[in-house]
């Protein structure tokens, strides 16, 4: 059964000057909070390695954001802006990004009044050459609008045009224009796969130090990829949860990932939002596939289907069985999507702490974070309000393990 939701009581007074417009000088001289068995204090991020469990495991995003801003000109001399969301044709991530051939995206259009018909057109430089990036509107998709992009080099792929073309997507409450450092300040440092337009945020504050005095004390990490989309920045304007449509992200799975929260249960800390969601949809996928044995599953999760009224089976009954469907696909990995979305009364299978950033009031990643910690999340945020943290994608950090 759904839990009742009332937004408004998810909302919090933030300052614009509590919003972080720029990173702190050194990734991981960031301030940290700490909420340990319901207590709070603070430090540097660079200390964190002596307040997580020794024989923890953390579990990290590394998504890599992709220069998703095309910016167009039309000879009228309007400004057309095309913020690529996810790729079409190919559908895959890499074949998309790997292609030299023309590509078809989902996209969001800004100034859309402007280009009513017509291709756009914009010239960018690759390895000292100039060429030239062509858009095409095909039509409406989902909200947004399926663009086919072409560029006249039949050797360069649309990883190479993006990266000479494109711009970093800054978040809505960004207030400026990307900057050369946003291409490495707004990228974790162990960032590998392109795909989101958001940066995994909570991420953002590790070092090669930071991670060497993790290693030093003996935590595992592992890996895992969910391509972040622009909805993870949609605001709830409904007081009535059960109205909002949350937004779909993919999620790449390697078997190792598995077999290692299989070995690890109890002891798993995720860094970030986008690592707990992906986490928590991974046990409802093993359920999915453990109740419907012998149809063909989608390996998706919808919003509301750790809700419903279902068989459950253990952690451990889940992840044997997603291991099972990847041993069965003969490849190592497990393409998925989730669009769940987790609320106060939602109960944690997976984790048991998360590293994340402090939110947007009344967003879904603040309920995601109350359903954790529950009402606690109101004398954290007084705290970090009241001792100056900053706040949102260029922010601080908190740890929070119960």
């Amino acid at each position: 059964m759904l839990p009742k939701i009332n937004i408004e009581d998810y909302r919090y007074d933030l300052p614009e000057e509590r919003i972080a417009q720029y990173p702190v000088s050194e990734r991981d001289r960031s301030k940290l909070l700490l909420y340990q068995n319901g207590n709070i204090s603070e430090d540097v991020f660079r200390n964190i390695a002596g307040y997580l469990p020794s024989d923890s495991l953390l579990v990290f995003n590394n998504t890599k954001v992709i220069r998703a801003r095309l910016l167009f000109r039309k000879e009228t001399g309007a400004a057309i802006e095309i913020f690529c969301l996810e790729p079409l044709v190919p559908a895959d991530y890499e074949q998309s990004f790997g292609s030299a051939e023309p590509v078809e995206w989902k996209c969001i259009i800004g100034n859309l009044k402007k280009w009513k018909s017509g291709m756009l057109s914009s010239k960018f430089s690759h390895k000292g050459k100039e060429f030239e990036l062509e858009a095409s509107k095909i039509k409406p998709e989902g909200g947004a609008w399926r663009i086919r992009f072409s560029w006249n080099n039949e050797k360069i792929t649309f990883r190479e045009v993006t990266e000479s073309a494109g711009h970093i997507p800054l978040p809505p409450y960004v207030k400026r224009e990307d900057e050369q450092e946003d291409n490495i300040r707004y990228q974790t440092v162990y960032s590998k796969i392109k795909g989101s337009v958001a940066a995994p945020t909570a991420g953002l504050h590790f070092t090669d130090n930071v991670l060497s005095a993790i290693n030093n004390k003996g935590i595992r990490r592992v890996d895992l990829t969910l391509h972040i989309g622009a909805g993870t920045f949609k605001p709830v304007k409904t007081n009535d949860i059960s109205k909002h449509e949350m937004h779909c992200e993919h999620f790449i799975i390697k078997e190792e990932l598995i077999e290692t929260l299989l070995s690890l249960q109890g002891k798993i800390i995720a860094v970030g939002t986008t690592s707990v969601r992906t986490l928590e949809s991974l046990y409802w996928l093993g359920v999915k596939l453990r109740n419907n044995t012998g149809r063909n599953i989608k390996f998706n999760i919808d919003q509301w289907e750790p809700y419903k009224e279902q068989r459950e089976i253990s952690v451990g009954e889940s992840f044997k069985t997603l291991l099972a469907e990847i041993k069965r696909g003969g490849n190592g990995f497990l393409h998925g999507s989730t669009t769940m979305m987790i609320i106060p009364g939602y109960r944690f299978r997976i984790i048991n702490g998360m590293i994340t950033n402090f939110h947007q009031p009344g967003s879904t990643l603040l309920l995601l974070v109350s359903a954790y910690i529950g009402e606690d999340w109101q004398k954290i945020y007084r705290y970090a309000l009241y001792n100056r943290f900053r706040f949102l994608s260029f922010g601080d950090s908190s740890l929070l393990i119960k």
